[in-house]
This record gives C-alpha cells, structure tokens and sequence, in this order.
C-alpha cells in the first residue's frame, strides 16, 4: 500500500495505542499525514506520532473527549492547522464491555458506553462531512465496530447496543454522502490482541480456549485490521461504502454450532 495515500490526511481517534495506533502506523507507510487524538495518556500518543514519524509521515497530536462536542471542534482545528485538512477520518475510540447484566447496570454506565462508542463517532464524522461537503472534497470514513454488533454477549449490553448502533450509523451516512464522494464503511474485528484483550496476551490458558473457537486458529492483529482500514481509505476501495467487514478468522461463524 506504499504511496497509496501520499499527500492525504488522516485523523484516527483513540490512536495512541490498540487498534488505533496501529491505523496511525499504516496510514503513515501508505504515504498520509496523521493528525492522533487521545484522551488521557499523552505519553502514549506521544509514542504513536513518533512511530508514525519514523515511517516519514508528518504527525501531530491532540487531546479530545469524543464524546464531547466542544472537544472534537477544537481537536480537528488542531489537526487541520497543524498538518493541513483531513480527508481521512479512523474511528477507533472506544470502550469495551464490563460484564454487567443489564438488572445490575447503572444508568452511567449504560450512558458512558454509548457517549463514547456511538456519540463520538457521530460527532467526529459529522465534523467531517460538513467540512469535506462545504469544500467539494471527497473523503473517506472508516469506523472500528466489533462482531458483537450482531452476535450479543451476556454482560455486554451496553457495548452490542452501541456496536450495533454504529453499524446502522455506518450505513445511514453511507447513504447521504455517496453523493458527495464521501465513503462510510466499517470493520467489525473479532478476537484482535490489544490492550482491550490484555487476559488473551498474559494468560496463556485463556487464550488457548478462546482460540479453539476461531477457525484459523489463532487471535488477530492490529496490524491486521490496519491493513482493511488502509485499503477503505485508498482510490482501490472508491466503489465500497456502506459495508460492515468482518475480520475474526470466522470466529462469528461458529456462533451456532451444537445448536
């Protein structure tokens, strides 16, 4: 994909580490510039850009609550005045699941999820098509969902509500911007070894029985989905929007075996 995206710019959010900096990474070898917003460990974004630098992409850093409005404003302001307008926008802020029975979840909790896995993605993309729609520019949008979009989990109400709601988000926009040239996918990982799976990475019999389930034999990488992200943000990937790419070595597939 080298040079696939050579004088775009990207914003990933949640890019300091996960999925997301591996998204910033793979943007960067494919020629783009990459604009990191973070929330908390500054550090670590840090880390992110100079990973993204070392690959000869120009970088920059900004902090922003996705979920907040005020924040996104002045985060892409940040980006676009430090590296230029973006036309490629990663969501990959999120939270994962606490396994909470919906009886036992308290309303915050229910509120947070979804401020932060559906709300921010909302907010973000908005700032962008209406950027990209007042300038007649073409973009690219690519949102990180889950397979538990469409196969729930007991105790992750709040996370398979939120998924499932940026899978029909996905498709909405896809709909309303295809006529400005704006794409609007997602991908749907599976078992992916991030921090957010830090048991699969630490505990090997933990990770020997979730692997029995998955096809291929083995969890992901973030490299792995990285790689999806960076081809929907390509000229390769102009004629897909609307789509929901799952990438779990089949793992969804085993979802009704012994039934």
């Amino acid at each position: 994909m080298a040079g696939q995206l050579d004088g775009e710019v990207a914003i990933v959010t949640g890019g300091e580490s996960g999925i997301g900096a591996a998204c910033a990474r793979a943007l960067a070898a494919a020629g783009a510039a990459v604009g990191i917003l973070y929330l908390e460990d500054a550090a670590l974004a840090g880390s992110a850009r100079d990973a993204v630098e070392a690959r000869g992409a120009r970088s920059a850093i900004a902090r922003a609550d996705v979920g907040n409005e005020a924040d996104v404003e002045r985060a892409f302001a940040t980006i676009g005045d430090m590296l230029g307008p973006p036309a490629l926008l990663i969501n990959s802020a999120g939270i994962n699941m606490r396994n909470v029975a919906v009886a036992d979840m308290e309303l915050a909790q229910w509120e947070h999820m979804l401020r932060t896995d559906l709300t921010g993605t909302f907010l973000t993309s908005r700032r962008l098509v209406r950027t990209l729609r007042a300038e007649g520019r073409p973009g690219r949008i690519v949102n990180i969902s889950s397979i538990h979009g469409q196969i729930v989990r007991a105790g992750g109400a709040d996370y398979c509500a939120a998924k499932a709601g940026l899978e029909n988000l996905t498709r909405t926009m896809a709909i309303e911007c295809a006529p400005n040239g704006i794409t609007v996918n997602a991908i749907a990982p599976g078992m992916i070894l991030t921090p957010m799976n830090m048991r699969a990475q630490t505990d090997k019999q933990f990770r020997a029985a979730a692997e029995r389930h998955i096809p291929v034999g083995r969890a992901g990488r973030p490299e792995e989905v990285a790689a999806m992200a960076v081809y929907l943000c390509s000229k390769a990937a102009a004629y897909v929007t609307g789509a929901i790419l799952k990438i779990d070595g089949g793992l969804s597939l085993e979802a009704a075996l012994g039934a």
